[in-house]
C-alpha cells in the first residue's frame, strides 16, 4: 500500500494552498480531489453571473507575491473564469499538477493505531496510508436541498448551482429559481435577460448589496504591486480578511448626524464591495441592534426607490422588524431585475408551497408551470466532514461526536483526532476564504514542523523514528467553543436563522440552546488568537 507523508483532501484554494506549504517543508505529499479540476467550489459553481463578493486582489494567495504581481485581474469583483483560471495558473506556475489526483472522493478514513498513520480509501477503491491527514474539502461543498414533495415527479430539468460545472442554455425558458442567498440572486441577475420567465421563491426576504464592479485601472494595479506587502497585512488585520481599514470604535451610528448616517451609508451603497456595510461604516453596526436597525431603515428605502411595482416590493422588502442578521448577500442589479415583466417574485412564507408537480411548482395560491426549477438553496453548515466516514484512534466516528453539531480547537484540529487538520474548520473566523485558508495553512505547517522536528530529534537520540502525534485536548477545544458562543451573543446575529449556527441548514441540531460554528470576533482578532495559541503550542499535545 503506498504511503505519503500528508493527503490533503481538495484542490480549492484551501487544499492548493496546503499542497504547496506542505511540499516546502520537503514532505512527500499527495492531494486528492473529487472534480476533474481545480477549482473547489469555483469548478462546481459555473453558472451564469457566478462572482466573489471579495476584492479581486485579495481574492489570491499571497505565499508567493510573484502570483500576484504577474498575473492580471480585469475587475475588482471576479466572475468563475477568472478565478478558476487563477487557480489553474497558480498550479502550473508551482507544478502541483503531478501531485494532484482527481475524479478521487473520499470515503473513509481510520487511525490505525500499529503504525499510527490513517488509511484512506476513495470512490476509484484505492487505499493510501499518510501520516497527517488535511482535510481542506470546504464549507462549501455538500449542497442541501428544501423539502418539498414532489420534485421526483417534474417532468422538466433540475439543477442545483452548487453543482454546474457545465453550461446549461436556458434562453427562452420559463425557470424557477428557489432560494435568494448569495448564489440565488447573482443568479437572479445573470438570468433575467435570458429567460422567458423568471419566478424567484423566497423563503424570507433578504437586503441584497450591489457590488458596484469596474475595471482595475493600471495606477490602482501599480499602486497594490508596490505597495504589495504593506496591503497585505492590512488584510490580515481586517475583520473581514479583505482590507478595510478599521472603523474607530468611537465611531458609531449615532455619534453623527442624521444628515452624516445618510451621506456614510450611500458611500457604502456604491462602494465597489457590498461587505463595506458592515466593515467600512459604523463600529457598532453588527454590536447595536438600534444602530442596525437605522441601516435598516436605509436598506428598505433603497429597496422602495428602486422596485416600482408595489406588489412585487411588498414581497421583496423583508418585515420591518428584520435585523441585517445574516450573512451579507452582494449582487449588482438585484432589485432592478424585477423591474422586468418576464421576473416574479413569490414568497412562500405567505403563500407556502403545496408540492411540486409534473408541471412545475404549485403553491396554496396557484400552480407556476416551469421548464426549470434551479435550487440555490446553498449546502449544509458544516460542511463535509460529519458525512464522511472517519474513525479515531479509540474506533469512534467523528459523526458521533459531532451529532449535536461540529466542533474543534481553534478551527484547526478535533480533540482525540490526532494529525487530522481542518483548513476552515468548525469556530474557524468567518472572512475572506483565500486569506483564511493561507492562515491556516501557515498554523498546520508550524504544527508539523514541530512534530518534525520531534521525530528528527528521537531518531538521533535513540535511533528510532516513531511518528509524533498532533493533538488537542478537549479542555482547549471546549474553551475554544465557549468562546465562540461568548463572542456571537454580544452580536445582533445571535437573534438570527443564519448559517452561522448548527441548529439551521443542517441535520445537527444542538439538543438546547445554539452552537456556532463560527468565530464571529473578526478575522484580525482570531488571527491574534490563533498566532498566539499555536505559536505556545497552548492546548496541543505532541506525543511519540
Amino acid at each position: 500500500m503506498q504511503s505519503f507523508d500528508a493527503i490533503v483532501i481538495g484542490a480549492g484554494f484551501s487544499g492548493i494552498s496546503q499542497l504547496y506549504q506542505l511540499r516546502q517543508l520537503g514532505l512527500s505529499v499527495k492531494l486528492f480531489e473529487k472534480a476533474a479540476d481545480v477549482g473547489g467550489v469555483w469548478y462546481w459553481n459555473q453558472w451564469p453571473n457566478a462572482t466573489s463578493d471579495t476584492p479581486s486582489e485579495v481574492y489570491r494567495f499571497s505565499w508567493d507575491k510573484e502570483d500576484l504581481l504577474t498575473y492580471p485581474w480585469p475587475t475588482h469583483v471576479l466572475p468563475q473564469k477568472e478565478t478558476q483560471a487563477y487557480m489553474n495558473h497558480v498550479v502550473e506556475r508551482h507544478n502541483l499538477r503531478p501531485h494532484m489526483q482527481f475524479s478521487s472522493e473520499l470515503k473513509s478514513a481510520a487511525f490505525d493505531n500499529s503504525d499510527s498513520k490513517w488509511t484512506i480509501q476513495f470512490s476509484s477503491g484505492e487505499t493510501y496510508k499518510t501520516t497527517y491527514l488535511v482535510l481542506a474539502t470546504g464549507r462549501f461543498n455538500k449542497i442541501a436541498f428544501p423539502s418539498i414533495p414532489g420534485k421526483e415527479k417534474f417532468a422538466g430539468e433540475q439543477y442545483h448551482t452548487g453543482r454546474w460545472n457545465e453550461h446549461r442554455d436556458l434562453k427562452g425558458k420559463r425557470v424557477g429559481l428557489i432560494g435568494t442567498g448569495s448564489s440565488g440572486a447573482a443568479l437572479l441577475v445573470g438570468l433575467a435577460k435570458e429567460v422567458k420567465q423568471l419566478v424567484s421563491f423566497q423563503r424570507s426576504a433578504q437586503y441584497v448589496i450591489p457590488n458596484n464592479n469596474s475595471p482595475v485601472s493600471a495606477e490602482y494595479r501599480d499602486n497594490v504591486n508596490k505597495n504589495y506587502d504593506e496591503f497585505f497585512k492590512n488584510v490580515r488585520g481586517c475583520g473581514v480578511g479583505s482590507g478595510f481599514a478599521p472603523v474607530p470604535a468611537d465611531y458609531t451610528t449615532f455619534s453623527v448626524s442624521e444628515e452624516e448616517r445618510e451621506r456614510v451609508f450611500e458611500a457604502a451603497w456604491n462602494h465597489v464591495w457590498g461587505l463595506a456595510f458592515t466593515f467600512d461604516t459604523f463600529s457598532d453596526i453588527m454590536t447595536n441592534e438600534a444602530a442596525n436597525r437605522e441601516l435598516v431603515k436605509y436598506f428598505r428605502k433603497k429597496i422602495t426607490q428602486i422596485v416600482k411595482d408595489p406588489v412585487k416590493r411588498d414581497k421583496l422588502l423583508p418585515p420591518p422588524e428584520t435585523l441585517y442578521d445574516k450573512r451579507p448577500v452582494c449582487s449588482s442589479g438585484y432589485y432592478e431585475a424585477f423591474n422586468q415583466d418576464n421576473v416574479d417574485i413569490v414568497n412562500y412564507k405567505k403563500t407556502p408551497w403545496v408540492a411540486i408537480t409534473e408541471k412545475g411548482i404549485q403553491t396554496t395560491e396557484k400552480e407556476y408551470e416551469l421548464d426549470v426549477i434551479i435550487y440555490a438553496t446553498g449546502y449544509e453548515s458544516d460542511g463535509t466532514w460529519a458525512d464522511i466516514d472517519i474513525t479515531g484512534p479509540d474506533g469512534t466516528k467523528l459523526s458521533e461526536h459531532w451529532a449535536e453539531g461540529s466542533t474543534s480547537y481553534l478551527g484547526l484540529v478535533k480533540a482525540g483526532f490526532p494529525n487530522l487538520f481542518f483548513v476552515i474548520g468548525p469556530q474557524s473566523s468567518l472572512a475572506n476564504i483565500p486569506q483564511h485558508s493561507q492562515f491556516h495553512g501557515e498554523m498546520i505547517v508550524k504544527l508539523i514542523s514541530k512534530a518534525e522536528q520531534m521525530k528528527k530529534e528521537e531518531a538521533a537520540a535513540a535511533n528510532k523514528n516513531n511518528t509524533v502525534l498532533i493533538d488537542a485536548t478537549q479542555q482547549a477545544e471546549d474553551d475554544w467553543v465557549k468562546l465562540c458562543n461568548a463572542v456571537i451573543q454580544q452580536t445582533v446575529y445571535y437573534g438570527g436563522g443564519s448559517y452561522f449556527f448548527s441548529d439551521y441548514n443542517t441535520p445537527r441540531k444542538p439538543k438546547s440552546g445554539r452552537h456556532v460554528l463560527w468565530f464571529m470576533g473578526g478575522f484580525d482578532k482570531y488571527v491574534e488568537k490563533v498566532e498566539e495559541a499555536v505559536g505556545a503550542y497552548r492546548g496541543f499535545t505532541f506525543v511519540h
